[in-house]
Formats: structure tokens, sequence, C-alpha cells
């Protein structure tokens, strides 16, 4: 098994949230003596206070996954280190498409956006996606989620207290086409290639992205020379980066990083 020898980390933002949910994590990442790195997306540089009132936003109804996975890649080629990429959502399929390209050190995918050809007949995932595609609406314009919405898809299972104060902190519009893309070439990974270790990690409560389709998104993993590990976390839904509990994944993660 390689050895881990990178000190830096890239946190890469999921759809619907501003990078402020990594706060935390870089934090105690830092702790542990990584450097920490989380670029915001573009058009998406403020706080989610501020892209809420902007709604509806033309440059982030502009966003497209290939696009989006090219500026990360561009961020990432630039360092003078191969980082480890941590990603969530979208963030976890863009770091799965990245481990393609043999730029990072380690990946780790947190309930992960499936790659194209991965699907589940779950309801949860087709009701909390409807609205995001927006379908028979324009895409000239940003979508956003009503508290309703998030309820459902981000913060089930919590209180109308926490999931008040979750919308407020970190719920932001989104564009329509690049939750379309997820179903396009730009979500395409290649299973069969060799790649840098990598983590899928899911929550069995999350409605958006259910535990189920993580691991069938493992189970596509196939190049038996290369560590694709996977690991599920009881009782957490799609907000899970912010979720009470989010130190034992973070600290489950810092672990396997360090066992490498």
């Amino acid at each position: 098994m390689q050895t881990i020898t990178s000190k830096t980390i890239v946190f890469i933002t999921g759809a619907f949230v501003g990078k402020n949910c990594w706060n935390e994590w870089e934090n105690y990442f830092q702790k542990k003596g990584y450097k920490t790195i989380t670029p915001a997306w573009p058009h998406k540089d403020a706080s989610p206070e501020t892209l809420r009132n902007r709604q509806p936003d033309a440059g982030i109804a502009s966003i497209r996954l290939a696009a989006l996975t090219s500026y990360f890649e561009k961020i990432i080629k630039e360092m003078p280190e191969k980082p480890i990429l941590i990603g969530h959502s979208m963030g976890g399929l863009i770091i799965q498409i990245l481990m393609q390209r043999n730029i990072a050190a380690a990946g780790v995918a947190i309930h992960s956006v499936p790659p194209l050809g991965v699907f589940t007949f779950k309801p949860s995932f087709y009701k909390a996606s409807w609205g995001p595609l927006g379908f028979f609406t324009s895409t000239k314009n940003s979508f956003l989620m009503s508290f309703k919405q998030w309820q459902y898809a981000f913060t089930n299972g919590m209180n109308c207290e926490e999931q008040t104060n979750a919308y407020y902190n970190f719920a932001v519009p989104e564009s329509k086409l690049l939750v379309r893309d997820g179903l396009s070439k730009a979500a395409k990974v290649d299973f069969k290639k060799p790649h840098d270790p990598l983590l899928l990690i899911s929550g069995n409560t999350d409605h958006f992205i259910p535990a189920s389709l993580n691991y069938s998104n493992f189970k596509k993993y196939k190049n038996k020379s290369s560590v694709t590990d996977y690991k599920d976390f009881p009782g957490r839904n799609h907000y899970v980066l912010g979720m009470p509990t989010w130190k034992e994944e973070a600290a489950y993660i810092a672990e396997w990083i360090e066992e490498l």
C-alpha cells in the first residue's frame, strides 16, 4: 500500500451550499498539521446570505460540470505537491472525476453524487432531485431550494430550529444545468482505470444521495491494484458536514489517510 506524504488538503464544496460548510473541517485538519484550501466556486465567492439575496443569479445559472471540474483541476495542478481531495455531494463527484487524471495523492468523496451510469430506484432520490433539475423552467435562472425542499433533501430527521439555522447559514442558489450535467458524459468515470486511493462515505438516512446509491458507486470500481474503500455512517443525512457528529467522519478520514 502506498504511503501518503502530502500535507495539503483541498476541500471541494458540493451544490446548494456555500464553501463555509467546511470551516470546522478546515480547523480540524489544520490542527493535525495539514494546510487546507477551500476554493469558492465561480460566481459563489460571497456569503450564503448574499448569494440568496442575488437570486435569481445568471452567473450561478451558467455553471456547468465540465467547466467546474476543469476549474478545480487548474487550481490543483498549480500546487507544489499533489494534494488530498475531500469533497461532498457534487464535490464528491468532481473528486471521482479528478482522481482519473492523476493529479491527487488521495481522494475522499462524502455522499457523492453518482457518476454517469450509477443509479437507484429509491423514491427519496427522485423526490429530492426533481426540483433542482428544474425541468419545464428556464435554465437562465438559478434554482434556490425552498425551506421545505431543504428540510427533505438535506436536513431530514433534525428538529426545525436546527434545520432553520442550517438553511440560513449554508443554503445557496444553484445551476439547473449543473445538476442536469450529472446525467451527461461530463459525469463519466472509467471504473476500470487505475487511480490513487479513494474513500467513499455514505449515510443511511440521506434522502438526496441514499447509502445504497453510494455503495453501488463504490462497487463499480474494478481496478484491483487501486485502493478503493467504503464506509457507511448510521444516522447521517445530506447535511452530514454540519451535523453534531461531523467529527466522527473527520477522524475516520484522518485515520484512513494516515494508514495509507
